[in-house]
């Protein structure tokens, strides 16, 4: 367990939404963390470790075992809950020592994932956010950052917000089989207009794109028309990369549903990241999308779409979507 939290109970609820699921409460002793180097953030805030998106590729998986938890079902089964984390917040963002730095959330884990409904921790940390005027970013693919529409914008009216979806793919079939317990990414479009349309600014991340799966040109234009037509105020690529501790799991992964490409993965994963020209020539296919689609009529207007709801399995453990 991380040195700065112990353990107060373990809970589980047998309520469809959480069933299978197994909720380590405990207090944390901080909750802005402070990050190496190299990101393009400084800060962050991480609610929850774990997370029961369960998406099969999620660099994060490799925090679980950090805490004696393996980086498989554990991962997306035991969500560590920082009950006091609203609280702890407040208390940081009053210090002398805080500068008002901008503060990033959804890098490890997504604050809006199933646990949220129950805990209810994002309202507070928010509200704590406004009150010191202090700006800050989200990155989901939680369409429950909804319910807090209200709070997002009245930050908006008093300091610097962003968010953001991650959004790989529309195609229904990938989607089931990569990110299990996540809302429909139609869903997900859905959420970044109306976002945009509360003056709340969300992007759009295709994230991660899958070589060979998801990266085909027709797939990336779509997930780029959408969201485009849903107003988002950037859209950009992530290939997907494999670091230790994720790359075994997403392989595993791989070797059931795509056994035809693991010699492909293996080759072009010889690190974690996969070659930088892949990476360009990514970024490059996409900014060319941007500004043709943004140049283009937008797509007739459809109803409203509502998934129905598909059996979601993680680990073999029926989920219902929030």
């Amino acid at each position: 367990m991380d040195g700065r939290l112990f353990e107060i109970a373990r809970r589980t609820f047998d309520t469809p939404e959480f069933r299978g699921l197994e909720f380590i409460e405990v207090e944390a002793r901080s909750i802005i963390n402070r990050v190496p180097g190299g990101m393009p953030f400084d800060y962050t805030i991480n609610p929850y470790r774990g997370c029961s998106h369960a998406c099969v590729y999620c660099f994060a998986r490799v925090t679980h075992t950090y805490m004696g938890m393996n980086a498989g079902r554990d991962f997306q089964t035991k969500i560590v809950v920082k009950v006091n984390a609203p609280e702890v917040l407040r208390r940081e963002l009053a210090s002398r020592r805080w500068a008002g730095e901008p503060i990033a959330m959804g890098t490890a884990t997504d604050p809006y994932q199933r646990a949220e409904g129950r805990y209810r921790l994002m309202p507070g940390i928010l509200r704590a956010l406004i009150d010191h005027r202090n700006p800050f970013s989200i990155l989901t693919k939680g369409t429950l950052i909804l319910r807090d529409l209200d709070l997002l914008r009245e930050a908006v009216a008093v300091t610097d917000v962003s968010t953001a979806f991650s959004i790989a793919t529309l195609d229904e079939e990938i989607w089931r089989r990569s990110e299990p317990g996540t809302p429909n990414p139609r869903r997900r479009i859905e959420a970044v207009a109306e976002l945009n349309a509360a003056g709340v600014p969300c992007g759009v991340l295709v994230a991660p794109v899958l070589p060979g799966i998801s990266d085909r040109p027709r797939m990336l234009r779509e997930v780029v028309r959408a969201a485009i037509d849903a107003g988002a105020t950037h859209v950009s690529p992530i290939l997907l990369h494999l670091r230790p501790g994720v790359r075994e799991e997403f392989l595993r992964w791989l070797e059931e549903a795509h056994p035809e490409l693991v010699p492909d993965y293996e080759r072009i994963y010889r690190g974690s990241y996969a070659p930088a020209s892949r990476r360009r020539a990514l970024g490059l296919t996409v900014a060319g999308m941007v500004r043709t689609l943004r140049g283009a009529p937008p797509a007739p207007v459809r109803r409203s779409w509502r998934a129905p709801e598909p059996p979601e399995r993680v680990a073999g453990t029926q989920l219902t979507l929030v």
